[in-house]
């Protein structure tokens, strides 16, 4: 069996995301914890869905994330970015 998945990474300020992208139900995983748990302000996690809100994609790929450096703010944005890229 192929797996398909897409790989990006983004960078904001110090932060640096790796975004594996996979067919699915619309799951986020940030750095093996739900997005909830990871990202407890409701605006971070708002910014981590919009490249897949844009194309309208949001329950048709899962998001597996690997961030690191900086703090939140800057790695929501690292991780838009991959999200992005990753599209």
């Amino acid at each position: 069996m192929i797996s398909v998945q897409w790989l990006a990474t983004g960078r904001r300020k110090s932060s640096v995301a790796r975004v594996y992208l996979r067919p699915g139900k619309g799951n986020v995983i940030v750095n093996k914890q739900s997005v909830e748990e990871y990202f407890d302000r409701a605006t971070l996690r708002m910014v981590l869905r919009q490249p897949l809100e844009l194309v309208n994609m949001t329950e048709n790929f899962d998001v597996v994330v690997n961030v690191c450096g900086g703090g939140k703010s800057g790695q929501a944005g690292a991780v838009l970015q991959g999200i992005a890229r990753a599209l």
